[in-house]
């Protein structure tokens, strides 16, 4: 089912969720940190700023992708979406560089770890809270096809790993006395969020780039059409590209020369709305075409 305008503007509700979370974790994790001096935890804290200013640029983005459209944007402001992603990965990319250069400086100048059972407590509720909001965002991102809620999903996911390797790191230290194995611990977190970050960057640049639609929707829209070429009809110039949560199809329709401009209209009409159904969020875009005619076939190339 398609998301209206107003529909989308709901998914702002998440944003706020997200919001509230990045300022109960960054709050736990820094009173983690004060009591402890971990800088497992110190790095932990640090993403949860980061969590926070994501999600309120996934906020003002939601907010402008649910405009409807305009003059100037007839085809919405769902790449918006792409924007608050995009912004997120780099966020990461940022945290995991300041979480390995704190860890670096840490193996240079150790610190004693302090009150390790109460930091790791708060770490353990910090981490909870992340991980329930992050399985709210991916359901509510797969649900309404929100690229800016999957992603905000993978951040704080990301942030739950992270806080595992830093339960990992510390809870090492306490057993084996071994300080070091806080910082490793940390620089092999940051690693891992250095990973997540040029993952979702690269699909933001994807859909900023007006890439195709998925295998999986190019399968449906080929199963559609198979049915109409039983008909004596021929399709070519077929197009797709995904903007954010909605999708573009264009196409060629190659019809007999014989039947009637009613007759095509009617063919067309059915076809887009076959198409509609099968992918929501789509904008399908037609061509009629006479069949026998040379010229149809003069504009099939990607230009």
């Amino acid at each position: 089912m398609t998301d209206s305008p107003k529909q989308r503007s709901t998914l702002t509700r998440y944003a706020w969720l997200s919001i509230a979370a990045a300022l109960v974790t960054m709050a736990l994790k820094a009173g983690a940190y004060l009591l402890t001096g971990s800088v497992g935890l110190l790095s932990d804290a640090l993403e949860s700023i980061v969590n926070l200013v994501g999600a309120i640029m996934l906020l003002s983005m939601l907010i402008l992708a649910a405009r409807p459209a305009d003059d100037n944007h007839a085809y919405g402001h769902s790449k918006a979406e792409y924007f608050s992603s995009g912004f997120e990965g780099s966020l990461i990319l940022i945290a995991a560089g300041s979480i390995i250069y704190t860890a670096i400086m840490r193996l240079i100048n150790p610190k004693p770890l302090e009150q390790l059972g109460l930091g790791l407590l708060v770490l353990v509720i910090a981490s909870l809270v992340n991980l329930g909001v992050s399985l709210i965002m991916r359901r509510a991102g797969k649900r309404h096809n929100a690229v800016s809620l999957t992603a905000n999903s993978h951040h704080l996911m990301t942030d739950v790993w992270t806080s595992a390797g830093v339960l990992v790191g510390v809870g090492a230290v306490a057993i084996t006395g071994w300080q070091p194995l806080d910082s490793i611990v940390a620089i092999l977190a940051a690693l891992n969020i250095l990973w997540s970050g040029i993952k979702i960057v690269r699909e933001s640049v994807y859909g900023l780039m007006d890439t195709a639609l998925p295998q999986e929707d190019l399968d449906k829209i080929e199963l559609t059409l198979e049915k109409y070429k039983c008909q004596g009809v021929e399709f070519h110039a077929v197009r797709t590209r995904l903007a954010g949560a909605s999708k573009f199809v264009n196409m060629h329709v190659l019809v007999p020369n014989e039947w009637t401009v009613e007759h095509g209209h009617a063919l067309l009409n059915q076809l887009e709305s076959e198409l509609k159904e099968s992918l929501p969020n789509s904008n399908i875009f037609t061509h009629l075409e006479p069949l026998q005619d040379p010229t149809s076939y003069t504009d099939i190339e990607v230009c």
